[in-house]
C-alpha cells in the first residue's frame, strides 16, 4: 500500500498540529508559529512482541565515560552512560562547541570520536580546533547534515562518542521540511537516539536556544534525551556555569563554573573565592550567604539596594533570587518594623549565578536591612536561614557544608539558625550567632 502524502501545519514551538494555518498556537500561545509541513501516511508496522520479564533484562556493565573535564562529569552524575543521549544548550557563542570540542579531544586520545557538523566544515572545525590545541588523530570530523549519512558513517567506523552540532541544522531528507522545523528535530534525535541506545555510544546533541532562553524546538526534544544541560553566561564576560535541568543518571541540582580562556574552558578550582574577589568590604547593603548548590557549598554574596520613596508604585527588582520569595521577606520585614512598602527595592546575586534555595533568605533580609537603614554589617560574617511568614528562622539542610566553606575562607562569624547552633560546635574558629526569629535578629545586628 502506498504511503498518501498530507500536507498540515505544525507550531515551531510546541509541536501542536493543525490541518489549517492558526495564527495563534492554542496550545502554547506563540503567535506566527505554524509553518506548512508535508507527511505521509504510512500503514503500521505488526511486529511480533519484543517484551521480557524486567528480571531479565540485559544490563549494560561498562562503566561511564569520562569526559576530562571533572566539573561536567560531575554535572552528568560521574561521566557519560553507554548509550545515552544528552542535550547541551545555551546562546549563540556562549561556548558549547569550544566545550564538546575538549570533551571530544579528552575521549580521542585513547578513542574514536565522531564530531559530526552541520553547520560548519571540516576545515573551519579544524581552525577552531588548532586555537583550542587540538590534533587528536582519532578525533574525526564530519560535516554532514543528512542524519541517516551520520548513523550510517557511525555505523561502519563505530566511534566511543557521537557529537552533533547542532541537532537543529541536521535532517532527514525523507522529509519536505526545513531544517529546523518541529517534525525535522524529532525524527533526526528520533534516529540518534535509536543508534545510541541500540549500540550503547553516547551522543551528544548541541541545542539552540530561542529568543527567551528556552531549548528551540519541541518540547518533546527534551522529553527524547537522557539529560538537558545549559551553558550559562554573560558573552561579555569569561565566566561560564555549566548545570543540567534533567538527568536520568544523576542530580539535577549540581553545577559546574568555568572561565572562557584563549585555551577554551579551564574548570575554576576555588568557585567561592572567585565570586567574592570584587566584593567591597564596609559596604551597606552587601551580605554573604552559604547557598547548597549540588554536593557542593558556595559562598556568593547577596547586594541589595533600598532607594527612596517613590510617588509611584515602588518597583522590585530580583536579579538572580527568587522575585516571590523577595515579597515574601519585604512583608515580614515590614511587619518587624523595617518600613519598605514605599521604597524601590532591588536585590541582585553577584557573580551571575542563581541562588533559589530558601536558605538564602536570612542574607537577604541582612542585605535589606542594612541598605534600608545605611549600615554596613560586620565584616568577616556568613547568613544562611530559612524564613517562614511568621518571621521565624527555620532550619536548613547542608549545615556542616555550609560551615566549613565559611570557615575554609576565612570568615570569623556565622548567623544561622538556632536549629543548626549544634553543627557549629564542630568549628571552633567561628562564632555562631543563633537567630530564632528576624525581630531578634534585627535587634541583635543593631540594624
Amino acid at each position: 500500500m502506498r504511503a498518501r502524502l498530507t500536507t498540515v501545519f505544525a507550531c515551531q514551538s510546541c509541536g501542536a498540529v493543525s490541518p489549517k494555518w492558526l495564527g495563534r498556537c492554542p496550545d502554547c500561545g506563540e503567535w506566527n508559529s505554524y509553518i506548512e509541513e508535508a507527511r505521509s501516511d504510512r500503514p503500521a508496522l505488526t511486529v511480533e512482541p519484543a517484551y521480557e520479564p524486567i528480571s531479565q533484562a540485559t544490563v549494560a556493565t561498562e562503566s561511564r565515560l569520562s569526559t576530562g573535564m571533572p566539573g561536567l562529569d560531575r554535572v552528568l552524575g560521574g561521566g557519560l552512560v553507554p548509550g545515552s543521549v544528552i542535550l547541551l544548550g545555551g546562546e549563540p557563542g556562549i561556548g558549547k562547541s569550544t566545550l564538546l570540542l575538549q570533551v571530544a579531544r579528552s575521549i580521542a586520545a585513547a578513542q574514536d570520536v565522531l564530531y559530526a557538523s552541520g553547520e560548519e566544515s571540516a576545515a573551519q572545525v579544524r581552525l577552531r580546533g588548532e586555537r583550542l590545541d587540538i590534533r587528536e588523530p582519532r578525533l574525526l570530523v564530519l560535516a554532514e547534515t543528512e542524519v541517516s549519512r551520520i548513523v550510517a558513517h557511525a555505523e561502519a567506523r563505530p566511534p566511543a562518542a557521537l557529537v552533533v552540532d547542532s541537532i537543529q541544522a541536521v535532517r532527514k531528507s525523507s522529509l519536505a521540511s526545513a531544517a529546523g522545523t518541529v517534525s525535522q528535530v524529532r525524527e533526526a534525535a528520533g534516529a540518534l537516539q535509536r543508534y545510541a541506545k541500540a549500540r550503547a555510544v553516547p551522543v551528544i546533541l548541541i541545542g539552540h536556544v530561542t529568543k527567551d532562553g528556552s531549548l528551540a524546538g519541541p518540547k518533546s526534544l527534551e522529553h527524547l534525551v537522557d539529560a538537558v544541560v545549559t551553558v550559562e553566561g554573560d558573552r561579555g564576560g569569561s565566566r561560564r556555569v555549566v548545570r543540567a535541568s534533567k538527568n536520568r543518571y544523576g542530580a539535577v541540582d549540581e553545577l559546574a563554573l568555568y572561565e572562557m580562556t584563549g585555551q577554551g574552558l579551564v574548570e575554576i578550582a576555588n568557585p567561592s573565592a572567585l565570586l567574592l574577589a570584587e566584593r567591597r568590604k564596609g559596604v551597606p547593603g552587601s551580605a554573604v550567604t552559604a547557598s547548597r548548590e549540588g554536593a557542593r557549598s558556595l559562598l556568593v554574596e547577596i547586594q541589595a539596594l533600598v532607594g527612596p520613596q517613590s510617588a509611584g508604585s515602588p518597583r522590585r527588582v530580583a536579579i538572580g533570587v527568587d522575585g516571590s520569595r523577595l515579597a515574601l521577606l519585604l512583608a515580614v520585614l515590614e511587619g518587624a518594623g523595617v518600613a519598605l512598602a514605599s521604597r524601590e527595592v532591588f536585590v541582585s546575586c553577584a557573580g551571575g549565578l542563581e541562588v533559589t534555595e530558601p536558605s538564602a533568605d536570612l542574607a537577604i533580609v541582612a542585605a535589606l536591612a542594612s541598605s534600608a537603614r545605611g549600615r554596613a554589617l560586620p565584616e568577616g560574617s556568613v547568613w544562611f536561614g530559612e524564613i517562614g511568614l511568621l518571621g521565624e528562622v527555620r532550619t536548613v539542610t547542608a549545615g556542616v557544608s555550609r560551615l566549613k566553606e565559611a570557615a575554609a575562607l576565612g570568615f570569623d562569624e556565622v548567623w544561622l539558625p538556632a536549629g543548626n547552633a549544634g553543627e557549629a560546635a564542630g568549628f571552633p574558629d567561628l562564632r555562631a550567632h543563633p537567630i530564632d526569629r528576624v525581630s531578634e535578629f534585627l535587634k541583635r545586628m543593631s540594624v
